[in-house]
């Protein structure tokens, strides 16, 4: 299968400045269903999903085609990072209580992965996606300059993947039973500096560097220098969070 790799070169970056996943959307995850035995992470990157599985189920596999990513994944007792594909788990069938993927379900071959996951689900066992948008600080001359940085600065390096996270997962062919899910959001407390360190973690932000041969994020941060309060002004940053779940 071909692995489409945006993020090996930033794995370091990525693990540190990207934001976490809230524990409230763990504590719904587990509720989906009657065994927390064993969740299959898919696409794991650097394990920020399987870290809070792990504190709710016995066992989590997570997995990676970047070993550049798992590299910088935290150990756990009970997570076992695993170099594998979206379709090839190689876990035994009908053996896993829940199937996660997040914010990686755009870049994987979905027919191959979806098929992989009813493979090893139990009868009656749940898939749950998720991914996140652009963040917003919820302050008009901050979010403007924001938007305009991802839709129009870097926004034609954005691979066409993308797409789907802009319709929210709403335009994938997901091929279970779906149920309703609730709404989830991170915030994260960052200085301008810091939410700086997250946006070159974006594979179009790294894209626009290869391409141009600068890096885009500085001129952002000047223009938000003054409606932010100032570099080392914390602020709330908003992630709003999108899912799809649905059972074999």
């Amino acid at each position: 299968m071909t692995f489409h790799d945006h993020f090996s070169a930033v794995s370091a970056g990525y693990a540190k400045y990207r934001p976490r996943y809230p524990a409230t959307l763990f504590d719904w995850l587990a509720t989906t269903v009657e065994s927390r035995e064993l969740v299959w992470d898919c696409a794991t990157g650097n394990g920020q999903a399987a870290e809070g599985l792990a504190e709710r189920f016995t066992r989590v596999v997570a997995t990676d085609a970047s070993a550049d990513q798992l590299r910088h994944a935290t150990p756990r007792p009970n997570i076992d990072y695993r170099l594998a594909g979206a379709e090839a788990s190689g876990l035994s069938s009908h053996s896993v209580d829940l199937v996660t993927c997040a914010q990686a379900i755009h870049w994987l071959p979905r027919d191959a992965f979806f098929a992989e996951a009813r493979r090893v689900l139990r009868p009656g066992s749940a898939i749950v996606v998720w991914g996140y948008h652009i963040p917003l600080v919820r302050e008009g001359v901050v979010d403007t300059a924001i938007r305009h940085f991802h839709d129009v600065v870097v926004g034609p390096y954005w691979p066409p993947e993308r797409r789907l996270v802009l319709d929210r997962f709403a335009t994938i062919d997901f091929p279970f039973a779906g149920f309703a899910t609730p709404d989830f959001e991170m915030r994260c407390a960052w200085t301008l500096d810091d939410f700086a360190d997250y946006l070159h973690t974006q594979s179009a932000t790294n894209r626009y560097r290869k391409a141009i041969g600068s890096d885009p994020v500085p001129e952002l941060v000047a223009t938000l220098e003054e409606d932010w309060g100032g570099r080392d002004v914390v602020r709330d940053v908003h992630f709003p969070v999108f899912l799809r779940a649905g059972r074999t």
